[in-house]
């Protein structure tokens, strides 16, 4: 083969080879084009999702009467999911994930033996394994100690003694409970407690002595409250005023349709729980939808900016 022959054929390679490159090129920089689009696009699809837990008792999964269950059940118009809403205007991907159970102590959350779990299984336990699994985790909301002293407001009597013991039960039970929670989580988690209600004002509707267990039981959810509020502020956990809401303390006389005249507070049970209505005795303590509503707009003003 001639010089030039081969000259030609160098010429072609060399060519060939630029233009291989070039296409090269172009396709590097369209394909990159193509996934910074698709990227752009589903970013906000591809967001992280940060996890709400939620803990506690009744009242934690949303607990009132329904048509299908009028003794009461977990419903899905709880605090809990109100205030989901809420702070999906802080955190745009927030899931809400429950592990309350109707009746929960602050004994039978770090021992069990509640109805949710089989032997041998905690909710405690399944908190901190939730939070090891999910360092998204950036709130967590524990509702325990009106069912450690439920008993002993029973027969529309205040057992003061009752009422002492059960108490010195919660300071001695709970702050574990938090300190294992705070190991578990993140370090930007928000821990918030919620304090409680007085649903016994509804008594006051029945009239005789019923009237003076209605007064004697807001001095005993104080005592609880009280009792939460300390052990909450030295773990440094801010504490939802969820009595404050409720007006449990404001006893001005107000008209109450179909009632009359009637404590503030009195009417407030009526507007906010099931206490004032034909519903069971079970059902009758915890909130209604309006309610739950109250006790989320509580947490979301104790929740750390």
């Amino acid at each position: 083969m001639g010089r030039r022959r081969k000259r030609q054929l160098r010429g072609i390679g060399t060519a060939g080879a630029l233009l291989a490159a070039s296409l090269l090129a172009t396709f590097i920089l369209a394909a990159s084009l193509i996934l910074g689009e698709s990227a752009a696009g589903a970013s906000p699809a591809q967001a992280a999702v940060e996890y709400y837990l939620d803990l506690g008792g009744s009242a934690s999964v949303g607990f009132q009467p329904t048509a299908a269950r009028p003794n009461g059940q977990p419903t899905d118009t709880g605090y809990a999911n109100d205030l989901l809403t809420l702070e999906r205007a802080r955190w745009h991907d927030l899931q809400l994930v429950q592990f309350g159970c109707p009746g929960e102590t602050t004994g039978t959350f770090t021992d069990g033996g509640d109805p949710c779990r089989p032997a041998g299984q905690t909710q405690l336990s399944q908190a901190v394994t939730f939070l090891h699994m999910h360092p998204d985790t950036v709130l967590v909301t524990v509702d325990l100690g009106f069912n450690d002293i439920e008993r002993c407001l029973a027969f529309h009597i205040v057992d003061e003694a009752c009422l002492t013991q059960r108490l010195d039960l919660i300071d001695q039970q709970l702050p574990p409970i938090l300190a294992a929670l705070r190991a578990a989580a993140a370090p930007a988690v928000r821990l918030v407690g919620v304090g409680h209600y007085d649903p016994y004002l509804g008594a006051y509707l029945h009239g005789g002595p019923a009237v003076d267990f209605s007064e004697d039981s807001v001095a005993a959810i104080e005592r609880l409250d009280d009792t939460l509020h300390a052990i909450y502020a030295a773990a440094g956990i801010p504490m939802a005023d969820v009595g404050r809401a409720f007006e449990m303390t404001q006893s001005e006389p107000v008209d109450l349709a179909g009632v009359g005249d009637v404590p503030r507070n009195v009417a407030r049970t009526c507007a906010l729980t099931w206490m004032c209505t034909s519903a069971s005795l079970r059902a009758r303590q915890h909130p209604d939808d309006a309610g739950y509503q109250v006790i989320a707009q509580a947490i979301a003003a104790a929740v750390p900016a």
